[in-house]
């Protein structure tokens, strides 16, 4: 938004801005804030930034835990939701002492994945497109204790609740994909968003109601620049829970809420360019893909246990990839199949669109990590020309689902828990730290921490539906 201080500070005076917002991304792909005054804009707040605890969001150890924050003019957005009128940055994270980028900030891993990407030759930028699927509920409800454990969601377009009277244009199961109103009682809601995302400068191509009965809805943008896919993912997620709270509502990400009802990703679309020249355009190769776009294909499959440890590290994202549903649970790669891992659109074939689909990712992960790990193992997979086909990823076009168990036991498959991801992480990143991109500290910690207090803390507690099934045994 802005090119200089000088410029920001103008707009700031003319627009009578009271409050100044610093929004900053935490290991774990959470934002977090602090608000000065617009009377503290001042050019020692952009040399000096000011100072917060990176150990309280898994940035830094808490024997070394100090670190500031500088905001990048670039990014400022006015923020709608607050009443004080707010410009809003995000910020870069710098070491307290020498002022130094803070190498593992999730964002300026992301920028040095950019930088790495020119760095090779290979091309010269990346564009990617995250598909935003997410639920809004009407009413929700958990608790857990050393007793007791339970959960409750709710929609007014859940069919679930047609039994109790009321309006009738309920969605049944699997029954929401392009619902139109009155059974799409969102979609006023979803216009909200979009012209809110639309004012914070984030383009946006359609939203609709999906597949998921209750409340399941997306959001689609078009394909822009790493970093500014990584941004746009973080103000996409804050914009619809706070104009979902505004209505009273709840906004979530989460993978899998809903038994038996279709989850929610975040497919990557994907390219490369060098010289405006699409780099995996082939008007002869399979699907319009050319060699260089199957290698990096060929890279994403490879690694792709590895990967899911970056871009489904939750348990909850295991809970999503089952078979039956859309989302793939098997490493090939396909034309149009949306059970693949890798799917390249039939409708992208044209100089300027052909690209790829990596379906399996979810937005439980930290958007930044998960698009430069991405990009890190799509460029593995071009350097060291990794051919898909000879790695025995595919294609595969036939339905999976129809082949016998020993036609399905020749396909490589995915990671099944968040504990299979984690070591195939554990195992294979050395593709990660090329160009310096990802530090061996930082996966370790990011290993660590996933499965001592996400994985373990699962994996211990007793399930409601246990007590069901074995509490008479």
């Amino acid at each position: 938004m802005f090119q200089s201080f000088e410029q920001a500070q103008r707009y700031v005076d003319q627009n009578e801005i009271k409050m100044i917002d610093l929004k900053f991304c935490d290991l774990w792909g959470r934002w977090r804030h602090l608000t000065v005054p617009a009377s503290q804009f001042t050019p020692e707040l952009m040399e000096e930034g000011i100072g917060f605890d990176g150990s309280a969001v898994g940035l830094k150890s808490v024997k070394a835990g100090d670190m500031v924050l500088t905001p990048d003019l670039s990014s400022g957005f006015m923020d709608p939701f607050w009443k004080a009128p707010t410009l809003s940055f995000i910020c870069s994270t710098l070491e307290a002492d020498t002022h130094e980028v803070f190498a593992n900030d999730p964002r300026n891993i992301a920028i040095r994945a950019e930088a790495f990407l020119r760095q090779t030759g290979v091309a010269d930028r990346s564009l990617w497109g995250p598909e935003f699927e997410f639920y809004v509920f009407d009413d929700v409800a958990f608790d857990n204790g050393v007793n007791h454990a339970g959960y409750r969601l709710d929609s007014a377009e859940a069919d679930w609740n047609s039994s109790t009277g009321g309006h009738g244009h309920y969605i049944p199961i699997h029954g929401g994909y392009h619902a139109i109103p009155p059974k799409d009682q969102l979609f006023n809601l979803r216009s909200e968003m979009a012209l809110h995302m639309e004012a914070m400068g984030i383009p946006v191509e359609y939203h609709h109601h999906e597949v998921g009965g209750p409340g399941q809805s997306e959001i689609e943008t078009p394909l822009m620049g790493l970093v500014s896919a990584g941004d746009a993912t973080m103000l996409v997620k804050y914009i619809t829970k706070m104009t979902s709270h505004q209505y009273g509502k709840t906004t979530t990400f989460m993978p899998k809420p809903l038994y038996g009802e279709a989850g929610s990703g975040m497919h990557f679309h994907q390219m490369l360019f060098k010289d405006k020249t699409n780099l995996f355009y082939d008007a002869n190769g399979y699907g319009c893909i050319s060699q260089t776009g199957l290698y990096y294909i060929g890279g994403l499959l490879k690694h792709s246990p590895a990967l899911l440890g970056l871009t489904n590290p939750s348990t909850n994202s295991y809970r999503r990839l089952v078979p039956g549903f859309e989302a793939p649970v098997n490493a090939f790669f396909s034309l149009g199949n949306r059970s693949a891992a890798v799917r390249i659109p039939k409708y992208a074939n044209q100089p300027h669109t052909a690209r790829m689909e990596f379906r399996p990712p979810d937005a439980t992960c930290n958007v930044y990590l998960a698009l430069a790990g991405q990009l890190l193992a799509g460029l593995d997979g071009i350097l060291n020309k990794i051919d898909p086909t000879e790695h025995g990823f595919g294609p595969i076009d036939a339905n999976i689902f129809a082949w016998t168990d020993e036609q399905r036991a020749t396909i490589h498959k995915l990671p099944a828990s968040m504990r299979e991801a984690m070591d195939a992480l554990e195992h294979d990143h050395d593709f990660l730290l090329a160009g310096d991109v990802f530090s061996t500290d930082l996966l370790k910690t990011w290993i660590k921490d996933k499965l001592e207090n996400e994985y373990y803390q699962v994996r211990n507690r007793p399930h409601p539906y246990e007590m069901a099934m074995y509490f008479d045994v």
